[in-house]
């Protein structure tokens, strides 16, 4: 007898929670031996990454602080990748839009918080999208494939990042290679007294449900999904590929903009070669792990923001390393996407001779 995987007929509603629940166990289990070999006691140290930040006011506002720009670009990615569009360069859309939101800032250095804000935060938003454009439009042109592309450009905003904080952007007073701060009148607001969580974080949920409701509800989000599920298909229906696709890149390049204008606004207030943590790349774990979902995405990204200062308390108590919180979070993706195979796949048992002749079962 062999095993071999059949598609499904139908998918039990509850079957991605039971395997998403196999995952978690997985990762576990495989990533107990590293943690003992750190000197730690993987019991004690899976308390401190998932149950510890959230016993207490202050870490607790600390994880929604540190999801807050994974929501951005988990959502960047989600939409892209819904219609089947592979933006891999969140990261370098998410630097275009702290480079705009500083920019607008230093342009305008006197507008008043009530236009300060939104221009900022459109400043990103604008700034992503051109970082986003040039590789949506040689796909939709030329059809050269948005990976490569994307990607590449990454790397390209973090060196113009770099070239104007040690040149024409070098701070002032100090010196050093950060920008000049910005005004006041371009600090988000805090929206949980006695904490540092900005108004960045509302407005990401905001963003979530929108495109939530957008994406289930409208034509639009028929359109994309039928674009994503079936190009071929949706352009046979009358569904313009091309226009779905160069429509959607801009919309993730923009959002991934408008996270790092939240960063600088809300968090950094100027502009650093480490204003991004890799976030565009974890974007991309946070939107898989979701399921390409808004809900999945806001779960997601609060559970690893969850791991990441759940990693800061674990480092300091435990001594692990603070690269633990990496290794979780990058085995949980692994295991969840292993695991998702069995959603439209069973495993059954063939006779040899059968399967060597592929019939069906």
């Amino acid at each position: 007898m062999r095993l071999r995987l059949v598609l499904r007929g139908r998918e039990p509603r509850w079957l991605v929670v039971l395997l998403i629940a196999i995952a978690v166990v997985i990762v576990f289990a495989v990533t107990a031996g590293p943690i003992r070999l750190a000197g730690a006691n993987p019991r004690a140290a899976y308390q401190r990454y998932l149950i510890t930040p959230l016993t207490s006011f202050t870490s607790f506002t600390e994880v929604l602080l540190a999801s807050t720009p994974l929501l951005f670009t988990g959502l960047a990615v989600a939409i892209a990748f819904r219609a089947g569009y592979w933006n891999i360069g969140g990261e370098g859309q998410f630097l275009a839009g702290a480079t705009g939101a500083v920019a607008t800032g230093f342009a305008f250095p006197g507008l008043p918080a009530a236009l300060a804000i939104p221009a900022g935060l459109l400043g990103g938003v604008v700034a992503g999208m051109l970082w986003g454009v040039v590789p949506a439009w040689l796909r939709a042109t030329w059809g050269i494939d948005e990976v490569v592309t994307t990607l590449l450009l990454n790397p390209v905003a973090l060196l113009g990042v770099q070239a104007l904080v040690t040149g024409p952007w070098r701070n002032s007073q100090t010196g050093f290679a950060v920008s000049d701060s910005l005004a006041p009148g371009y600090a988000l607001p805090t929206v949980i007294p006695d904490s540092s969580v900005h108004l960045g974080f509302p407005l990401a949920v905001l963003l979530a449900a929108l495109i939530w409701i957008v994406m289930s509800r409208t034509v639009t989000g028929l359109r994309v999904r039928a674009v994503g599920l079936s190009p071929d298909a949706a352009a046979f229906s009358g569904i313009g590929v091309r226009k779905v696709h160069f429509g959607a890149a801009l919309i993730s390049a923009g959002i991934a903009g408008l996270g790092g204008a939240v960063q600088v606004l809300g968090v950094t207030h100027q502009l650093t070669p480490q204003v991004s943590d890799s976030y565009g790349y974890t974007g991309i774990v946070v939107a898989t792990l979701g399921g390409l979902s808004a809900l999945g995405v806001l779960l997601v990204g609060l559970l690893l923001g969850n791991i990441t200062v759940g990693a800061q308390n674990a480092s300091l108590a435990l001594q692990l390393p603070p690269q633990m919180g990496q290794i979780i979070s990058s085995s949980l993706l692994l295991a969840v996407v292993g695991m998702l195979v069995f959603r439209r796949y069973r495993i059954v048992r063939a006779p040899r001779d059968t399967a060597h002749q592929g019939g069906a079962e």
